[in-house]
């Protein structure tokens, strides 16, 4: 089985009162944006003062990068989770929707994909950390690909990596169109059909399957 371990950021862990502030944070920026919100927004959720988020993050920008990287770290653990639970190509990649359709059932969007599309109003440190995201994505998604390459399970033309590029951007598309419909469905029909274009077997078939059998059965 294919163990690649995701290079998250490495940090200290947060107190309880900056988790608070994080998870109220990457609330509104996965459904406002980063520049939808400000401190006094989040000193009004969690009532406290505005100088109490400043102790822990001097600035929105330190704020935002110390965002992306707690969605980094946590996103990466659900890979490597994918990466121990099973060992078929279609069923990881399904599990790897899965992942950005649980975000959207919550009414949220993907924070990075979120913050990308204000890319040009953002600090440095954020659109590198960004780049740090979506680059250790499409090196999972390369695996998988050639992974699913070499048992037949994948055929196409281009690299692995340029298809997982496209694979990458085509479900954070669908996120956003799906959001401007209101309905997540629109983002499932979407990935349903980027799924069927690699898939030999049909992406509905693998989400009615427990993992365990989709491996052994494979």
């Amino acid at each position: 089985m294919s163990k690649t371990k995701q290079q998250a950021p490495v940090s200290a862990a947060p107190s309880a009162a900056a988790r608070a502030i994080l998870d109220v944070a990457e609330g509104l920026a996965q459904t406002r944006g980063y520049n939808g919100f400000s401190y006094a927004d989040v000193a009004a959720r969690l009532d406290v003062t505005k100088a109490s988020l400043h102790y822990h993050f001097p600035s929105k920008a330190e704020l935002g990068r110390a965002l992306i990287e707690r969605y980094h770290e946590v996103f990466a653990a659900a890979l490597d989770t994918i990466n121990r639970e099973v060992d078929e190509p279609c069923a990881r990649l399904e599990r790897y929707v899965a992942l950005y359709d649980a975000v959207m059932r919550n009414d949220r969007m993907c924070l990075c994909g979120m913050l990308a599309a204000e890319h040009a109003t953002l600090p440095e440190a954020m659109q590198a950390q960004l780049k740090v995201f979506f680059d250790a994505n499409e090196r999972w998604l390369t695996t998988v690909l050639e992974q699913g390459c070499r048992v037949g399970r994948f055929a196409f033309k281009e690299r692995a990596n340029e298809r997982a590029r496209a694979l990458l951007g085509a479900l954070e598309g669908a996120m956003l169109m799906a959001r401007s419909y209101g309905d997540p469905r629109r983002f499932r029909a979407a990935a349903d059909c980027v799924l069927a274009d690699l898939c030999k077997s049909p992406p509905h078939a693998l989400r009615n399957t427990p993992a365990r059998h989709r491996d052994r059965n494979s």
